[in-house]
């Protein structure tokens, strides 16, 4: 059921990765496997290269742009108090970025903290599914495809 999680990205080129909000111009936006801070997403570069540092420097820009339309649209879209960014690249062999929505309606000292210091039970909770968080991957979409739009 969730072969598609083995190659994101593969899965994601043969239309096949249920998460995809939308192809950009340097990979695809996904909305992430968690939605205990509604509106997490993820940018997933392709051409697969290992790090952000293996890209020339206009390749960089354009990562890095894209991951900003994602962070301004999870804004507009489920106005948080502000955005995260993460490329960690320490479990998944890809450069590929998290976008963080932060909310008010954290407890203040959890939200001091990296989201990755969450207890495991509320990443588990949440668990994207299109009945549950369908809608908020539609508005995500048609208001990324807006900024690309405008942007490109």
């Amino acid at each position: 059921m969730d072969d598609w999680k083995k190659d994101r990205i593969g899965s994601a080129l043969r239309g096949e990765n249920p998460s995809v909000i939308a192809r950009m111009k340097t990979g695809f936006a996904v909305i992430g496997d968690t939605q205990f801070l509604p509106g997490y997403c993820l940018l997933l570069s392709y051409p697969v290269v290992g790090s952000l540092n293996d890209l020339d420097a206009e390749a960089r820009k354009d990562f890095l742009f894209d991951m900003s339309l994602i962070g301004d649209a999870i804004t507009e879209v489920c106005k948080p108090l502000r955005i995260n960014y993460e490329i960690l690249g320490n479990t998944d062999p890809y450069l590929h970025a998290h976008i963080f929505p932060r909310y008010e309606w954290e407890e203040e000292e959890q939200r001091k903290r990296p989201v990755w210091l969450y207890p495991r039970e509320q990443w588990n909770e949440c668990q994207f599914s299109e009945e549950r968080y369908g809608y908020l991957k539609q508005r995500l979409s048609m208001k990324l495809k807006e900024l690309m739009d405008r942007h490109y």
